[in-house]
């Protein structure tokens, strides 16, 4: 069952992108995590999950983060953990400093028009902005099958800008920090015109193709990584 806080957390295709939420929940000492930092935050779903936990957060997005965030902080009272600051994810000012980072779907709109090296200069950043230790959450939108590819570039009105990382790239961009784990998820959820279609597309996702459909097929990436 898909709860109120995790529809606030995750906020679109919610079935399908709280796997990474799960896999980090179980995955994490939280004990040994005193701060974190969300990149990409817009709502601040993932500065409120790290705040719900007692942990000192920095929600940062590239513009108007309290003006976009703070309502939701707001409504659980929870704004006392967390401090705004406008962050280019690809320019962070830090330096050995978090014991956590986390974004969701960011790479591929920073990648736009083709902007690789954007996208490799945002893990340099966040490798240097974590402590040693330390650990990156990550999910992100992947390339995927060529069908979602097209159907991408004519339904979608960034899909022909954004650049969409491959299992490849994303394995190349992770490869200075000293642990990664990956996992992959969603085949159909995507194509769903609301919440109630793409929850229902993703449990045929769980059943059957999460299963039966390579990875390179999967629309999700998401996991943790080391520093």
């Amino acid at each position: 069952m898909i709860t109120e806080l995790t529809r606030h957390i995750i906020q679109w295709d919610i079935k399908s992108w709280s796997k990474a939420l799960e896999y980090w929940e179980r995955s994490i000492d939280w004990e040994k995590i005193q701060n974190g930092l969300e990149l990409g935050g817009r709502e601040g779903g993932l500065s409120l999950w790290l705040a719900l936990k007692g942990k000192k957060t920095i929600c940062s997005d590239l513009i108007n983060t309290k003006k976009t965030a703070e309502q939701l902080h707001l409504r659980y009272n929870i704004s006392s953990l967390i401090t705004y600051q406008d962050i280019d994810a690809a320019d962070i000012p830090y330096e050995d400093y978090f014991d956590i980072i986390v974004f969701k779907s960011i790479i591929g709109g920073i990648g736009r028009n083709n902007n690789f090296k954007g996208q490799q200069k945002v893990f340099k950043e966040i490798y240097k902005a974590l402590k040693p230790g330390g650990k990156l959450l990550f999910a992100e939108n992947l390339l995927a099958s060529p069908f979602h590819q097209r159907l991408r570039k004519r339904y979608v009105k960034w899909g022909n800008t954004w650049r969409y990382v491959t299992l490849k790239e994303m394995r190349e961009f992770l490869k200075d920090f000293s642990s990664v784990d990956i996992k992959t998820t969603g085949v159909l959820a995507t194509f769903g015109r609301n919440e109630r279609q793409r929850i229902f597309l993703s449990t045929i996702d769980d059943l059957i193709l999460n299963k039966a459909c390579p990875e390179n097929w999967k629309y999700i990436i998401y996991g943790i990584a080391e520093k």
